[in-house]
């Protein structure tokens, strides 16, 4: 991911490799906008052909900073500026939300920030909740937000697509934007209702006794093949199956072992820090993708084990 960082600031350690200004403790969005260097704002330009004839229907989202062009958009496109990002973050929470890391990526096409909440326990754990929003200005994605708690002791992002509240929110860029990041606004209560009903989720869990013929079971749910599966493909599902009982293992779960809750966070564990069996070239923008979207393994492993259950 390197390659596509453009600007970013980071609290003590460094995300990614690549450009960044290290920082001691979290910002408030005015300090964090100005050190990510996202004080800039997105200009829609006309966009000409190369006769010099105004294209109609179209314009060119151009930076303030440096007039690249980000994006040829329609005109419906509506823009939503960094600093209403920042804006409608902080307005989710209120007073108090700091944010770590903040930057661009692919040359300003792409923005992000993370503020952190006030740490919380959860079934004897600390747990780090983040909010996490994502943005573009070339016409490629949405407007995204979420809810992202981290297990501290071994840093896992368990993001459970909890049925009884969001976890995260996404616009298209179109119709009236402000209205939309409003209704969000009133509608998602990110912070409050998602850790209360995710604390809640983690004690059922925590108490669900699991046992190693239902592990092996979920298991070979998780990684079903098909009756053509290569060798290859068999040897990788093997693979993966045998890390996620390592990870069951670990020490920092022992007060869990044979819970659903202990299953859930080794393959929380799996799924952030195993190594993908082909390292493409934007492996780690995709694992960042994750944090956001929630990954479609650990979804898959909270169907089975915890919703109904």
């Amino acid at each position: 991911m390197a390659a596509l960082v453009e600007n970013m600031f980071y609290v003590r350690e460094k995300p990614w490799h690549g450009l960044g200004t290290r920082v001691e403790e979290a910002l408030t969005s005015q300090e964090a906008i100005e050190k990510a260097g996202l004080d800039w704002t997105v200009d829609p330009c006309p966009v000409f052909d190369q006769r010099g004839i105004q294209i109609q229907g179209y314009v060119a989202n151009t930076r303030s900073s440096d007039d690249s062009v980000l994006g040829i958009v329609g005109q419906r496109y509506s823009i939503v500026q960094n600093k209403e990002a920042f804006d409608f973050t902080d307005s989710l929470i209120g007073q108090g939300l700091k944010y770590e890391t903040a930057g661009s990526l692919r040359g300003g096409r792409q923005i992000w920030l993370l503020g952190k909440l006030p740490d919380t326990d959860i079934v004897g754990d600390k747990f780090e909740p983040y909010i996490c929003f994502t943005n573009t200005h070339d016409g490629t994605g949405a407007v995204r937000c979420c809810m992202t708690p981290i297990r501290v002791v071994c840093n896992n992002t368990l993001n459970l697509a909890l049925s009884q509240a969001k976890r995260s929110w996404s616009t298209r860029h179109v119709g009236n934007i402000q209205a939309k990041l409003a209704e969000a606004r009133q509608t998602l209560e990110l912070a409050d209702l998602y850790l209360k009903h995710f604390a809640e989720e983690a004690d059922r869990l925590a108490n669900s006794k699991m046992n190693s013929g239902m592990v092996i079971t979920v298991l070979d749910q998780m990684f079903k093949l098909k009756d053509d599966a290569s060798e290859r493909q068999k040897e990788t599902a093997k693979a993966a199956k045998y890390e996620i009982v390592n990870c069951m293992m670990a020490p920092d779960l022992a007060q869990f072992v044979g819970t659903k809750w202990g299953f859930l966070n080794a393959v929380a564990d799996y799924v952030d820090h195993s190594n993908p069996v082909r390292r493409t070239k934007n492996w780690e923008e995709n694992r960042f993708a994750n944090v956001v979207a929630g990954h479609q393994l650990l979804d898959r492993a909270y169907e089975l084990v915890g919703v109904g259950a």
